[in-house]
C-alpha cells in the first residue's frame, strides 16, 4: 500500500494474490489492508491536510502539469499493466493514459477556479462573501474497468482544490492504482496528499466501512455498480457524510429513419464494444425505427464479426477477456434467457475460454432480463420502434440514466429528444461512450447523483461558506 509517502506492507503481513484474466496465471501479490490500514491512510491525509491546503495554486497548478508529463513519459508500461491486470487491449490501455493525463492538466487548471462571490447585503456598510475552501479528506473509491482513469479522476480535482485524498484501490486493478501514486509522488506531491489502500476481496466491506465513519473523513466519492453503490450511500447517510456517486447503466442509443447508417453501425460497435463493453456508457440498446431496423442490424452484424478476439497483449487485439469467470456466466445467463423466450442471436452468443465474443441479439422485448439488466460484457440488444415517440419510452423504460446517444440528419428533432431522456449525457450523432475531463460527468436514477469534472467537481469537493465583514458598529435591538 501507499500511505504517508511511502509503500508499506498491511499491518496483518496478510497478502492476496493478483491474477491475469487472460491466461490466469498469478502476476502479483498484493498487500491485504484492513481497518486498522484505512485508519492509518486516513489519519496521513489528515495530516498533510493544513500544509497542502494551504499550499498556493500556482504550486499545485506545476505538480498537475508536471504529473501529466510524468504519466505520458510511462504510458506503454501502463498499458502494458491496464492488460495484464483487466485484460484491456493495448489500445484502452494507451487510452486510459491519453484521458488521464487531460484529467490531470484539468486539474491544473481548476487549481485557480476555487472562485466565490460579493453578495448584496442589507446590513449598513457590510461586505458579504460567498466562499469556497477545501473540505478535509475525501476517500475516493474506484473500479477496474477504466482503472487509471477512475482513480485519477476519483483524486485530481480533490486534490487541486487542496483537498487531501485516500483511494480505495480495486482488487481487480490494485498495481495500476497503487501506480497513481507513485506517478503523483514521482511528480513532487507531498506525503500524505495522495494515500492508497488495497485489499483482500473478503476485506472490502471493513475497510469501506472504516474510511466512510472515520471522524476525518469529509467527503466520499464512488464509481461502480449500483448494487454496491446503494450500499456507500446508506453507510455515508447514517454519518452524515456527502458522497458523489457514479453507477450502472443501460445506455440507449436511438436510430432514426433519417440517420446515417453507417455512422450509427460504426458508434454502435465502438460503443457496445469497446473494452469488451465493461464500461458504465457502454451502449447495451440499440433502438431502431422499424423501416431501418433490419438493414441497421445486417450491417451492424457485418462490422461485428470482424472484430479480432484475444490475447489484450497483441496490439491488433479489439476485444479482450472479460474480467472474471462471474462476467461470463452472467452473459451466458442472459442469452440463454433471451433465446429461450424468442430472441435471435446475429452473431456472437458464446464463450471461447476467457473471452466471451462480440454478441448482436435482436427481438428483443421487457419480458427478458437482458432488456433491463446491465451486461457489463460485449453483449448489445437491438430493440425496435413504430416511431421516434416510441423510441424515446423505450430508451427511458430502465431504472438506469447514464449515457444516451441519439442519431438523426434532423438536429432539431434529435435535441428535443435529447431534453426528454432521462439521462445525465445525452450524444447527438455520437457515441454513448465519451468523456472529457472538463465535462459535467454523472448520471440520473439509478446510475447515481453528483458530477465529477470541470468546474461542476466544485460543488462537490469543496465547502460554501457565508463570511461577512462589517465596518461600523450594528445598533442591536436588546
Amino acid at each position: 500500500m501507499f500511505i504517508d509517502g511511502g509503500l508499506i506492507d498491511a499491518t496483518s503481513g496478510g497478502e492476496f494474490e493478483k491474477k491475469n484474466p487472460f491466461t490466469g496465471d498469478a502476476i502479483a501479490r498484493v498487500a491485504a489492508g484492513g481497518r486498522q490500514d484505512a485508519k492509518r491512510a486516513v489519519e496521513a491525509a489528515s495530516a498533510a491536510f493544513p500544509t497542502w491546503s494551504a499550499a498556493s495554486p500556482g504550486m499545485r497548478r506545476s505538480l498537475f502539469l508536471k504529473a501529466a508529463d510524468v504519466l505520458v513519459s510511462r504510458q506503454l508500461e501502463i498499458a502494458r499493466l491496464i492488460a495484464e491486470e483487466t485484460g484491456g487491449t493495448f489500445g484502452w490501455g494507451m487510452f486510459n493514459c491519453i484521458l488521464s493525463a487531460g484529467i490531470f492538466r484539468e486539474a491544473a487548471a481548476q487549481t485557480y477556479g476555487v472562485i466565490g462571490e460579493i453578495i448584496p447585503s442589507d446590513v449598513p456598510d457590510t461586505v458579504a462573501m460567498a466562499t469556497r475552501q477545501p473540505v478535509g479528506v475525501i476517500v475516493g473509491i474506484a473500479p477496474w474497468n477504466a482503472p487509471l482513469i477512475l482513480g485519477v479522476r476519483a483524486i485530481a480535482l480533490p486534490l487541486a482544490y487542496g483537498n487531501t485524498v485516500v483511494l480505495k484501490a480495486s482488487e481487480e486493478s490494485p498495481g495500476t492504482h497503487l501506480l497513481i501514486a507513485e506517478v503523483l509522488q514521482q511528480a513532487g506531491f507531498p506525503k500524505g496528499a495522495i494515500n492508497v489502500i488495497t485489499n483482500a476481496p473478503e476485506d472490502a466491506a471493513d475497510v469501506v466501512d472504516e474510511l466512510i465513519a472515520h471522524p476525518k473523513t469529509r467527503r466520499i466519492n464512488f464509481t461502480g455498480s449500483t448494487k454496491i453503490g446503494r450500499i456507500i450511500a446508506e453507510k455515508a447517510a447514517r454519518h452524515l457524510k456527502r458522497i458523489v456517486l457514479e453507477l450502472g447503466g443501460k445506455a440507449p442509443l436511438i436510430v432514426l429513419e433519417d440517420a446515417d447508417l453507417d455512422a450509427a453501425v460504426a458508434s454502435a460497435k465502438f460503443g457496445a464494444f469497446m473494452n469488451q463493453g465493461q464500461i458504465c456508457m457502454s451502449t447495451e440498446r440499440i433502438v431502431v425505427e422499424r423501416p431501418i431496423a433490419e438493414e441497421f442490424a445486417r450491417r451492424l452484424v457485418a462490422k461485428t464479426v470482424t472484430l479480432k478476439v484475444g490475447d489484450p497483449l497483441q496490439p491488433d487485439t479489439q476485444i479482450g477477456p472479460l474480467i472474471n469467470k462471474a462476467a461470463i456466466e452472467r452473459l451466458e445467463a442472459l442469452v440463454a434467457d433471451a433465446t429461450s423466450k424468442g430472441a435471435r442471436v446475429l452473431c456472437g452468443g458464446k464463450a471461447s475460454g476467457p473471452c466471451f465474443a462480440p454478441t448482436v441479439l435482436c427481438g428483443v422485448a421487457p419480458n427478458m432480463r437482458v432488456y433491463a439488466e446491465e451486461s457489463c460484457g460485449p453483449l448489445v440488444s437491438i430493440v425496435v420502434a413504430e416511431n421516434s415517440e416510441d423510441a424515446v419510452q423505450i430508451a427511458n423504460d430502465t431504472e438506469y440514466g447514464l449515457s444516451s446517444a441519439i442519431f438523426s440528419r434532423d438536429v432539431n428533432k434529435a435535441m428535443k429528444m435529447a431534453e426528454r431522456l432521462e439521462t445525465g449525457m445525452c450524444h447527438i450523432n455520437s457515441s454513448t461512450v465519451h468523456d472529457e475531463p472538463q465535462m459535467p460527468f454523472g448520471g440520473m436514477k439509478h446510475s447515481g447523483w453528483g458530477r465529477f469534472g470541470g468546474t461542476a467537481a466544485l460543488e462537490e469537493f469543496t465547502e460554501l461558506r457565508w463570511i461577512t465583514i462589517t465596518r461600523s458598529a450594528i445598533a442591536y435591538p436588546i
